[in-house]
């Protein structure tokens, strides 16, 4: 066995690792992990063969014995750790689904430490993108262990690099398929992963994947989330070997405070960079808009472009929106802020909102276009509407910066309608708030300037506004830099300000970040790589020294002075760049016992300097660079220069001075042509903006009046419709009032018929009965039948009581036409006679009247009969009176029914 052993130890690394034999390859998997730590560098040769097959690696991390295993996976640790940048982009493609599969998932607590280990470093020697498309398509394996245990290594991936490092979209789209799994093990490391990216993205995540969880599951999360939302930011545990240089580079520099005050800012930044936006996939919205758009939204009806509009806004609220040309629809939101209908105008607001946050930067170009019309929109007092214009310039402003909206809210601080200034200051302090860059010096003084003329405006909402402006500028830039602009405010005043002051939040950077002089202290201390540019300071620093004679320049012109200073002082001192000074003091000193002005001094050092430089002619225009170059020629002629010292101003003082004039002359009249273009752009610029607010006051008063038309057209429809309406139901009550009117008539036509029948029939019956006498049984029953019959062939047998019948005139006619036989034999002086009234009532009445007849004709009682014929006409005539009235009585009800009175006779 001993033997054998030391044959094991003797073969290569890599035949170890893939021996038969359990304990050669762990004897290999120890012996490569000490070779590894041992190694010098990188390149040592020890790496070489795992280098140039990297998938030998494959079976030691996945190695079939745990205790193999785990060395085989710190062996792996080691390589990585000691071979660098190429072991892990060499060996990763290999490796990652192996150690996923079975180093996380591993018995043994050593083996998942240097798995979880081995990903760590995949990402701190390179980048996380491979491994984390790796990890994700272990989520879909069929064992639940595997993947809970990815999940815990996810967490652990996130927990430390943080956000920042690792893109989180792939892991976050599939949380929903891992909240769903069968497996509680999985669904509790789905939601130690859901924390843990919770306490990086905050809730930015959740739009993402919150929608696609269970009820249940969404009320345990929100649970937890309260309880990380009480927790410190987190910080990044773990860098990458690009952060760790960068960080050693730091440190060599000595910019220590500088690095701590950096990240600082980075976590800062962390939690308002980290959003939906940065997570979210761009959405092609464009193409989705419809066709009829732009017409609906030209449309006169109000409901119409209110549609169409809704119609954008939900195409458009998404996260983020794939850029394109959005000019047209611009311009269409542009001119919804002026519709009449406030419905319209809070819907086109809501939609630059979403479209201004969809599109961040890119949203920009459009600024121009709709931040005018809403800012004009803003004299709006409805609340509603007022908060949908603050929230669209809000994200408008979000994608642009303080710079460009500056110009447009001076324009409408000085707006006439005090609800437009007042909402226009609110929008600034905002402004200031959410700056991230500190304004310029020019912008700070006309905001300063513009909030302080506030302070006198009569409303207290403004005024207070200005003060909360003065106060947000004072928090940014600081109380010393603001003192200038507070001078002449009155205390109360200055502390309203200091108030706001104190309460301010902003998040721009302060100044102290310029103030800080790490770049001062960086050339001192890093004297090694800054030699090359101390030239470059040392030819800097002469430019100050050069610069000390520039104040005397412009009345001794001081250029030209330094060489004759030289020749009348004559000895200069060490540096080269003293010597100038040195010699005007020379001067100076020598021209004062003279008695000579300064004036005297002045044209002979032109003399001299214009005899050095005549020999070159173009050294005459430089002012520093070639007077220090001609310093040193004079030195060699100091006798000659003395020599000619009176005649040469003479020849060349005059040339120079004339040169002199034409230069100054020109420089004059150039800066004449200046002022007069900037007088000219200036009033033009205010000639601009008073036509540009004449435009928007006239756009204003149109809109005005086509909204004024609008409303006068539709309350003119609806009064032609309530005509129509009303003509309608006045023929209507016409038609029933004649249909009335004939029923009236009709009834009343009836009633004379009646009321003459029944004045009519009682003198024709008052004789009959007495005549009956001769008649026969047959006479008397056709004349009740006759009468039968004309009972019921009355017209108002049908309409009327039956109690009640009258006999018509041609009735009458036919039955005065009547001739009993029996009367015209035994009774010749007698008249015609009509039926007996009796048998007119009715059929019953009428048979007890033949009966009588028959009992007294047959009896031979005349008289008895005849007193019984007598007494019934009267009887019938009360009757028929009765009747009468009763037949009044209810036409007089349904007159009352009917709504209509009897008309006056």
């Amino acid at each position: 066995m001993a033997e054998q052993e030391e044959d094991f130890s003797s073969l290569p690394l890599p035949d170890r690792f893939a021996h038969k034999n359990w304990k050669v390859r762990k004897a290999g998997y120890e012996d490569a992990t000490k070779q590894f730590e041992k190694s010098p560098d990188e390149s040592d040769p020890v790496f070489k063969p795992f280098l140039l097959d990297a998938g030998i690696w494959k079976g030691a991390v996945a190695d079939s014995n745990v205790a193999a295993q785990q060395e085989g996976l710190t062996a792996y640790c080691a390589f990585l750790k000691y071979a660098g940048v190429q072991a892990c982009t060499r060996s990763r493609g290999t490796t990652t689904i192996p150690i996923a599969e079975k180093g996380l998932s591993s018995t043994r607590p050593g083996a998942k430490a240097s798995a979880l280990e081995a990903l760590l470093l995949f990402i701190e020697l390179d980048k996380p993108e491979p491994v984390i498309e790796d990890l994700i398509t272990i989520l879909s394996h069929k064992q639940p262990k595997i993947i809970a245990a990815t999940l815990g290594a996810l967490t652990a991936i996130y927990h430390n690099y943080g956000c920042k490092v690792v893109d989180s979209k792939l892991v976050l789209k599939a949380l929903p398929k891992v909240f769903g799994h069968a497996d509680k093990n999985v669904r509790a490391g789905a939601q130690n992963l859901t924390i843990e990216l919770y306490r990086w993205l905050k809730e930015a995540m959740k739009p993402l994947f919150f929608g696609d969880l269970k009820p249940v599951q969404q009320q345990d999360l929100e649970k937890l989330f309260e309880n990380v939302k009480q927790e410190a930011p987190p910080k990044q545990e773990r860098f990458t070997k690009a952060q760790q240089e960068a960080m050693a580079a730091a440190t060599a520099q000595g910019v220590d405070g500088e690095d701590m005050a950096g990240e600082a800012g980075e976590e800062e930044a962390d939690e308002v960079e980290v959003d939906v936006f940065d997570l979210a996939e761009p959405v092609d919205v464009l193409s989705k808009v419809p066709d009829q758009f732009h017409d609906n939204l030209a449309s006169t009806k109000w409901k119409d472009r209110k549609e169409a509009l809704d119609a954008l806004f939900a195409l458009a609220n998404v996260p983020k929106i794939k850029e394109a040309p959005f000019d047209e629809i611009m311009r269409g939101l542009a001119k919804s802020m002026k519709d009449a209908n406030v419905a319209v105008v809070t819907v086109a607001a809501n939609t630059i909102e979403v479209l201004a946050k969809g599109l961040r930067r890119g949203f920009a170009k459009y600024r121009s276009t709709v931040m005018g019309p809403i800012m004009e929109r803003l004299k709006e007092k409805k609340q509603s509407v007022s908060e949908a214009l603050g929230a669209a310039l809000d994200a408008v402003f979000a994608s642009t910066d303080l710079s460009d909206c500056l110009e447009d809210i001076f324009e409408y601080l000085k707006h006439k309608n005090p609800q437009v200034k007042q909402e226009t200051v609110k929008f600034l302090i905002r402004c200031l708030r959410m700056t991230r860059d500190v304004p310029s010096k020019a912008e700070v003084k006309s905001i300063a300037e513009a909030a302080t003329k506030l302070l006198t405006e009569s409303s207290e909402v403004i005024r207070s506004g200005a003060a909360e402006i003065l106060g947000t500028l004072m928090k940014i830039l600081g109380e010393r830099a603001m003192n200038p602009y507070l001078d002449g405010l009155d205390e109360i005043r200055k502390t309203k300000i200091k108030e706001f002051f104190d309460t301010a939040e902003v998040k721009a950077k302060e100044r102290p970040k310029p103030i800080i002089g790490p770049p001062k202290t960086a050339p001192a201390l890093g004297g090694k790589r800054p030699v090359g540019k101390k030239p470059g300071a040392g030819a800097r620093r002469p430019a100050p020294a050069a610069a000390a004679p520039p104040p005397e320049e412009p009345t001794p012109a001081p250029p030209q002075p330094k060489p004759a200073g030289r020749k009348l002082g004559g000895i200069p001192k060490s540096g080269g760049l003293a010597t100038p000074g040195s010699g005007l003091k020379l001067q100076r000193k020598l021209a004062g016992p003279g008695g000579a002005p300064p004036p005297q001094l002045t044209s002979p050092r032109r003399v001299v300097s214009q005899e050095q430089s005549s020999p070159p002619p173009a050294a005459a225009p430089p002012k520093f660079g070639l007077g220090r170059g001609l310093a040193g020629r004079p030195i060699g002629r100091p006798s000659a220069a003395s020599a000619e010292h009176a005649p040469v101003p003479v020849s060349n003082a005059p040339i120079v001075s004339g040169l002199t004039a034409v230069e100054r002359a020109e420089l004059e009249d150039l800066r004449l042509e200046k002022e007069r273009l900037t007088k000219l752009t200036d009033d033009l610029r205010s000639e601009r903006s008073k036509l540009s607010s004449e435009i928007n006051e006239l756009q204003n008063q149109n809109a005005q009046l086509i909204e004024d038309h609008t409303r006068d057209v539709l309350s003119i429809k609806a009064k032609e419709t309530q005509l129509v309406r009303a003509r309608s139901d006045a023929e209507a009550a016409e038609q029933t009032v004649q249909k009335q009117q004939r029923e009236i008539e009709r009834m009343k036509r009836e009633l004379s018929r009646a009321v003459r029948a029944s004045a009519t029939s009682p003198p024709n019956t008052l004789p009959d009965l007495g005549l009956n006498m001769g008649i026969t049984d047959g006479a008397g029953i056709y004349q009740d039948s006759r009468s039968t019959g004309l009972h019921m062939g009355s017209r108002f047998d049908s309409a009327r009581p039956k109690s009640f019948v009258s006999s018509s005139p041609s009735e009458e006619k036919e039955n005065n036409g009547l001739e009993s036989p029996s009367l015209n034999s035994g009774f010749p002086g007698r008249r015609k006679l009509s039926p007996p009234v009796s048998s007119a009532y009715s059929s019953g009445r009428a048979s007890p009247a033949r009966t009588m007849t028959r009992s007294g004709y047959g009896n031979g009682d005349g008289m008895t009969g005849s007193t019984t014929s007598h007494t019934e006409p009267a009887e019938n005539w009360k009757r028929a009176a009765e009747v009468t009235s009763q037949l009044k009585a209810r036409i007089e009800q349904m007159k009352a029914r009917q709504g209509l009175t009897r008309p006056s006779r």
